[in-house]
């Protein structure tokens, strides 16, 4: 027989028939094997324990218990009939499956999935992978293995079986609070794109720095990672001129590099999907805007801040489940270039912008757009270029282009370079960080999933509007 993984009709519970080979020693299987078995569909779920339970008699039953992790359940001696329910929040609440299983047989039972089976045979070793570690106090849903509604059939009545004191107290599917899923974490909740992401991930988490600093070791400690099944870092160090103080590069690479180095190692630990943003700073804009930035592009980081990115960027992709979203030129609620630039139309100033930047502008409604749609599609993970369409744009374009929206000459926004500009700010005695001069990136990659940017100018007409 071949290794086969098989569907049921409960969503996400995979039966693995397994080949055994045997002699007159015995027989031997590979119980579980990653490579193999993730490329027949079964979820890379990184297990951390491994238990066995071992059914003295025939008829001990062990009844229908919804632990929040995982399952991979098997056999090393014996046979049972194994039962399960779907007890999590959702159409498919209340759905059964069962099954009789022998060693050559395994079942991925996902969290929220109850658990139970029947030994058939004396002697019976069951045993089991889950992916995270059992801890006292923990509650979670459990079902009388009676239940009317379940109506499991098994083979030994259950007034003949050995069942536990506890297992005969359990609740009727209809007294049963069904569980949640994993909840969502938006980090950096307090800056522009993690506030639109706080509102369109309704029931999330949002935790700020004062409320969850990543650089805080026992802060980190104490978080309750397990809770979470997608966590989104928008915390990051902004400030690309200040990063090249003392106080700044520490506070860059702090937030940038070190604390997504962590939230790596945490989705390692606990199964979450991890989604990063990221920058085109991390490349030094010397592709030609056509195509623009691609996401295989060797990183080639100018100054402090587009380091620490960098950083960031590669250690979130040791993640086993991880996005990452390199964008540019952020607009969202909050100070940024196109509100000073209204504004500055409004007082009737007219500015000198540089004009030898170019690259597209970004809003936070469109990265959530596009964080929704890579989580809700199942897209492979990795990196995606974000930004909204259309042609690239200088930064002097798109302040003309606000000051038309605003009643004002397009003639009103005048040009400098990037080099009279930052000699400007030197000459102050602040700090000035070198930009890449072309940020436009390539969108093939997050279009290739079934996601079509919006045109930049539209989301700008609309934005103004508001």
């Amino acid at each position: 027989m071949d290794l086969a993984v098989e569907t049921t009709n409960i969503p996400g519970l995979l039966v693995v028939r397994m080949p055994v080979h045997a002699d007159a020693r015995g027989w031997f299987k590979e119980n579980w094997q990653r490579e193999k078995m993730t490329a027949l569909g079964l979820p890379d779920f990184g297990p951390v324990q491994n238990n066995i339970s071992f059914n003295a008699s025939r008829g001990a039953t062990r009844g229908i218990h919804t632990e929040p992790w995982d399952k991979y359940v098997s056999l090393a001696t014996g046979r049972i009939f194994g039962a399960w329910v779907d007890m999590r929040e959702g159409d498919s609440f209340g759905e059964t499956f069962h099954l009789e299983m022998d060693h050559s047989v395994a079942v991925f039972v996902p969290r929220g999935v109850g658990n139970s089976y029947q030994a058939l045979e004396d002697g019976t070793a069951y045993t089991y992978l889950v992916n995270d570690h059992w801890r006292p106090g923990v509650t979670y849903p459990a079902l009388h293995l009676g239940d009317e509604s379940a109506a499991i059939p098994w083979p030994i009545p259950l007034d003949e079986a050995e069942i536990s004191e506890k297992d005969h107290h359990n609740p009727r599917l209809g007294e049963v609070v069904a569980m949640k899923p994993r909840k969502t974490l938006v980090i950096g909740a307090n800056g522009q794109l993690g506030r639109a992401l706080a509102a369109a991930f309704p029931g999330c988490d949002a935790a700020t720095r004062a409320e969850l600093d990543l650089a805080d070791a026992e802060a980190v400690a104490a978080w309750p990672w397990q809770e979470y099944g997608v966590v989104l870092n928008a915390a990051a160090w902004t400030a690309v001129d200040a990063a090249e103080t003392p106080e700044g590069r520490v506070g860059a690479w702090a937030a940038n590099a070190t604390g997504p180095a962590t939230l790596a190692r945490l989705a390692r630990e606990h199964g979450f999907t991890l989604v990063h943003f990221s920058s085109e700073y991390v490349f030094d804009g010397t592709a030609p805007l056509d195509p623009g930035h691609t996401e295989d592009e060797p990183l080639s980081p100018l100054a402090v801040y587009a380091q620490s990115k960098a950083a960031g960027d590669i250690a979130v992709g040791l993640a086993p489940r991880h996005y990452v979203l390199r964008t540019s030129w952020v607009i969202g609620e909050g100070h940024n270039f196109v509100r000073t630039m209204a504004g500055l139309a409004e007082k009737g100033v007219s500015p000198s912008v540089v004009d030898d930047q170019v690259g597209r502008l970004t809003f936070t409604s469109e990265l959530v757009r596009a964080t929704r749609h890579l989580l809700d599609s199942g897209a492979d993970w990795g990196v995606y270029n974000v930004s909204n369409s259309g042609p690239a744009m200088s930064w002097r374009e798109v302040a003309q282009a606000v000051f038309e929206r605003s009643g004002r000459s397009a003639a009103d926004v005048t040009a400098t370079s990037t080099a009279e500009y930052a000699e400007g700010v030197l000459a102050k005695g602040n700090p000035f960080a070198p930009r890449p001069l072309h940020s436009a990136m390539c969108l093939d990659k997050i279009r290739a999933t079934g996601f079509e940017p919006e045109d930049a100018l539209v989301a700008l007409e609309r934005y103004l509007r508001a």
